[in-house]
C-alpha cells in the first residue's frame, strides 16, 4: 500500500518529466547544440617558417628578429577533392613549392589567383604538406598571401585572368608618413640653417667650386673643418642618408658588432633612423682621427687636413640630393619596385665614388698622385673604406 508521500513524489516526477518534454526544442533547433565541423584549410596561417641551415630545421620567422630571407615555408593540409584557393601579389620569378615540387612560378609581375588543390601532383597523397615560396631576386610579399574570396571563386574565366593580369599594387615602405614627417623637419632645417650661415652656406654649395681650382676654393681648405656650421650640416646630411638607408631596407645590423650593442626591429623605423644617424655622424668625424693617422704614418700629415675637408665639402654637397631620391623612391616604389630601388642604389653608390674621385683630384693637385708613396695613402684612406661601404650598403641588396 502506498503512502500519500510517496505518490506525491511519484506526482511531481511525473509533471516534472512531461514539463521537460513539451520544453525540448525540435529537430530544427537541436542541430546548435552539435559539435561544429573543422574549419576548411582554405587559408594559409599568418605564422611562416624560415630554414636554420645551422641545425637544418624550419624554425619560425620573426619579422622584428630574423633577417628577410628568399624562401618561407608554412605546412598545410591539401586534399585533392576539396578546392584550396590561394591569392597573392608576386614579383617576376615567384615560385611555389609544395613538398620541394615545382607548381607555380610567376612569368610577370601581378595579383594571382590560384586553387592549391588542383596544382597538387597526382603522386601525392591529400594531407599535410609542406609549402614554400621563393623569391630569387627579391623577398616574398608575406602579407599579400591569403585565401580567395568568394566573390573571386565564383567569378568569371575573364574576371579570373583580369585578375591574374593585373599589376601589383605592392606596398610602399612601411611608415610613409614617418618618412615625409622627416623630410619636412629635414628641410626646415636646412631652410633656418640657410638663414642664420648664409655666407658660409654659400661657400660650401657652390657646383662651380666642384671642377675648378680658384681662390675660394683653397680658401675654403684652409679654414678649419670642425665649426657649428659643419656640425649641423653633417647632422642634416646624416639624417638624410639615414633615412635613404631605412627607405631601401639597407641593414647596417648585418654588422655584428652594432647589433650587439644596438639590437633595434625593423618594424621601429624612427628608431632605426635615429641609429643610423648617429652611426653615419660617428663615421664622418671619425675618418677625421683615422686620417690623422694614416697620414702620420705614411709622413703626409700636411696633406690629411686638406683630404678631410674635401672629403667633409664634397660629402656635404651630394647630400643635398639625397632627399630628392628619397622622394623618388617613396612616390615610385609602389609601381616600379626594382626599378626604383636600384636607382636609390645607385645614387648613394654615386655618392660615395664621386666623393673618392674629387678627394683624389684634389690631393692631386697638391701632390701627384703617380707617387707610389701617396698613391698608397690614398688607397688606405679612401678606396679600402669606400670598398666596405659599398658591399655593406650598396650591394648587400
Amino acid at each position: 500500500m502506498q503512502t500519500p508521500g510517496l505518490w506525491r513524489m511519484r506526482r511531481l516526477l511525473a509533471i516534472g518529466l512531461w514539463l521537460a518534454l513539451a520544453a525540448r526544442p525540435g529537430p530544427a533547433r537541436a542541430s546548435e547544440y552539435h559539435q561544429l565541423p573543422p574549419a576548411s584549410p582554405t587559408s594559409l596561417s599568418a605564422d611562416w617558417l624560415l630554414h636554420d641551415a645551422g641545425r637544418n630545421r624550419l624554425i619560425f620567422y620573426l619579422p622584428g628578429y630574423h633577417q628577410p630571407a628568399h624562401a618561407y615555408y608554412q605546412w598545410v593540409r591539401v586534399s585533392h577533392t576539396q578546392p584550396f584557393p590561394l591569392s597573392f601579389a608576386a614579383l617576376r620569378g615567384l615560385s611555389l613549392f609544395v613538398d620541394n615540387q615545382l607548381l607555380f612560378t610567376a612569368r610577370t609581375a601581378g595579383n594571382y589567383s590560384l586553387d592549391l588543390a588542383r596544382l597538387l601532383p597526382a603522386t601525392l597523397p591529400s594531407g599535410k604538406h609542406l609549402l614554400a615560396v621563393w623569391q630569387p631576386d627579391g623577398y616574398p610579399a608575406l602579407a599579400s598571401f591569403s585565401g580567395v574570396s568568394s566573390a573571386h571563386a565564383d567569378a568569371s574565366p575573364l574576371a579570373k585572368a583580369r585578375i591574374g593580369q593585373a599589376q601589383p599594387r605592392l606596398r610602399g615602405p612601411q611608415g610613409q608618413n614617418v618618412y615625409l614627417g622627416f623630410l619636412l623637419v629635414l628641410g626646415l632645417s636646412y631652410g633656418a640653417v640657410r638663414t642664420t650661415y648664409q655666407p658660409g652656406m654659400a661657400r660650401i654649395f657652390q657646383l662651380d667650386e666642384l671642377f675648378n681650382g680658384n681662390s675660394d676654393q683653397q680658401t675654403f681648405l684652409a679654414k678649419p673643418a670642425f665649426s657649428l656650421l659643419n656640425l649641423l650640416l653633417v647632422l642634416l646630411f646624416s639624417l638624410s642618408f639615414a633615412l635613404l638607408l631605412t627607405a631601401i631596407h639597407t641593414d647596417l645590423q648585418n654588422l655584428p658588432l652594432l647589433r650587439r650593442f644596438f639590437d633595434v626591429p625593423e618594424t621601429a623605423i624612427v628608431a632605426r633612423v635615429l641609429l643610423y644617424t648617429a652611426v653615419i655622424t660617428t663615421f664622418v668625424f671619425g675618418k677625421y682621427l683615422y686620417v690623422k693617422i694614416m697620414g702620420y704614418i705614411f709622413g703626409l700629415e700636411p696633406l690629411a687636413d686638406i683630404q678631410y675637408r674635401e672629403f667633409l665639402r664634397t660629402t656635404l654637397l651630394a647630400g643635398l640630393f639625397l632627399p630628392l631620391v628619397l622622394l623618388l623612391y617613396l612616390s615610385l616604389n609602389g609601381n616600379w619596385p626594382n626599378a626604383v630601388a636600384w636607382t636609390a642604389s645607385a645614387a648613394i653608390g654615386i655618392l660615395l665614388v664621386g666623393t673618392v674621385l674629387r678627394v683624389a683630384r684634389t690631393l692631386h693637385h697638391h701632390a701627384s698622385l703617380l707617387n707610389l708613396h701617396l698613391f698608397a695613402y690614398l688607397c688606405a684612406t679612401e678606396v679600402l673604406p669606400l670598398l666596405v661601404l659599398l658591399k655593406l650598403i650598396v650591394f648587400t641588396y
